[in-house]
């Protein structure tokens, strides 16, 4: 889903359909969680409520077309109030989508112009600006997720030729495995254990292109308070990689 993007306040934000959608509920859904947690979720913090007017003016200036516009208030969510739907919604693919919005959308920065100020020439410029703008995120979402597709056939590749050169023991546990290549990379660095797995989870996050401690701070708001960083990398078919490049720390061979 590509999404358009519409700004409140300053702020990016998301309608309630195209937050249902990204989330893989719909729009009724998403008004049950907000009225049952209604005491939670404060006004210009989580979200902003457009009734009249104020509403009228803000269809005309974003022209969005979802279902969001035919309601008497049209809510829109922060990125903090997109977290509190995922949270309450609880499953995978409401964390996934958050965890998506925050790197690819709410935290995409773009210069703030009021264009209303500008001349009707200057403002057609801004847009035509703004719209290659948000091409070129576009594409660069196209072009990450290609990259991903490549390391993951790239990881594949260096899996079976880790398994020909024995670096991986197919008749032994993986997470022993990683487990004794962290313990001979703290013996070598002479540091602590947390230190050295988190060198480890830190390198291994960077070179995949996931945050691994923030997917176990989401997996514990959500009720998974056992999640540890090992599992995520056990779910994400990391496991292999992450011998590889402690062994390679460690100066296992």
């Amino acid at each position: 889903m590509n999404l358009t993007v519409i700004e409140q306040n300053g702020q990016r934000v998301l309608t309630t359909s195209q937050l249902a959608e990204y989330y893989g509920t719909d729009n009724r859904r998403i008004s049950e969680n907000f009225n049952r947690n209604k005491d939670r979720f404060k006004l210009g913090k989580h979200y902003f409520a457009l009734q009249g007017s104020e509403k009228q003016e803000f269809l005309n200036r974003t022209q969005i077309a979802d279902g969001s516009k035919n309601a008497t208030v049209l809510y829109l969510w922060t990125e903090k109030g997109a977290w509190l739907h995922a949270k309450s919604l609880n499953t995978d693919e409401a964390w996934e989508a958050y965890e998506r919005l925050v790197d690819e959308y709410y935290r995409v920065k773009e210069n703030a112009i009021n264009i209303q100020m500008l001349s009707p020439q200057l403002q057609a410029l801004v847009s035509l600006e703004l719209r290659q703008k948000q091409l070129e995120q576009e594409l660069a979402v196209v072009k990450k997720e290609a990259d991903e597709a490549k390391q993951k056939i790239a990881a594949t590749s260096n899996e079976v030729t880790d398994l020909k050169r024995g670096l991986v023991d197919v008749n032994m546990p993986l997470r022993k495995q990683f487990n004794d290549a962290v313990r001979a990379l703290s013996k070598r660095e002479q540091i602590g254990f947390d230190e050295a797995y988190n060198k480890v989870y830190d390198l291994l996050g960077a070179q995949y292109h996931v945050d691994i401690k923030r997917r176990v701070e989401n997996r514990r708001a959500k009720g998974d308070k056992n999640v540890k960083p090992i599992d995520i990398v056990e779910e994400l078919n990391l496991l292999v990689p992450a011998i590889r490049l402690a062994k390679a720390l460690g100066g296992v061979s």
